[in-house]
């Protein structure tokens, strides 16, 4: 059970009702974390203009959804593994794709090299080395999709420790968490 009440848009506070009419238009459903994140108009607001202006980014939909699903996995939040499988599907990725991505493994040498930067700022709290991001450049990875990578970090460790922190239940077909090399 939630520990923050899941608002309808008709009960949100009136900032967050036209940022929930447009995440309704979006998904065709209401996600059960917008319905808790909506208890702050702000947070609402700042959530979803982060999820808006990464989805015109230059590291494409896929990229973006294999680092959501690594993050989860990494950060044990099943909702976002199970939203984030089911968008990167959507997105085109396979799901052995998607499995592989949790635990941040890839057959495409730059989705492998951007999922395990991501997953070492996130194990080592943004503490990464010039080797570290000389790797991403070597596979072709500019500056502009260097921070782009950052920030799809940054999105996820919000989106994750509202699901885990609140405990907000999960409404996507449900994904197990895996164990692997990474996942530690």
């Amino acid at each position: 059970m939630s520990r923050v009440t899941l608002l309808q848009a008709a009960h949100a506070p009136a900032a967050s009702q036209a940022i929930l009419g447009q995440i309704q238009q979006a998904f065709g459903a209401m996600p059960n974390m917008f319905k808790a994140v909506a208890n702050s108009p702000v947070a609402l607001q700042s959530m979803w203009a982060a999820f808006g202006a990464l989805s015109k980014g230059s590291l494409g939909a896929t990229l973006g959804e294999q680092i959501a699903v690594a993050i989860a996995n990494r950060n044990h939040c099943e909702y976002c593994l199970a939203a984030h499988t089911a968008l990167g599907q959507k997105a085109g990725a396979s799901a052995q794709q998607m499995a592989d991505a949790q635990i941040g493994q890839s057959t495409d040498q730059r989705s492998a090299a951007a999922l395990r930067f991501a997953l070492k700022v996130v194990s080592e709290r943004g503490q990464v080395t010039e080797g570290d991001v000389a790797a991403l450049h070597e596979v072709g990875f500019k500056d502009e999709q260097v921070v782009e990578i950052l920030a799809h970090v940054a999105l996820n460790l919000f989106t994750n420790y509202i699901n885990v922190a609140l405990n907000v239940p999960v409404d996507f077909p449900k994904v197990a968490l895996q164990h692997g090399d990474s996942a530690h």
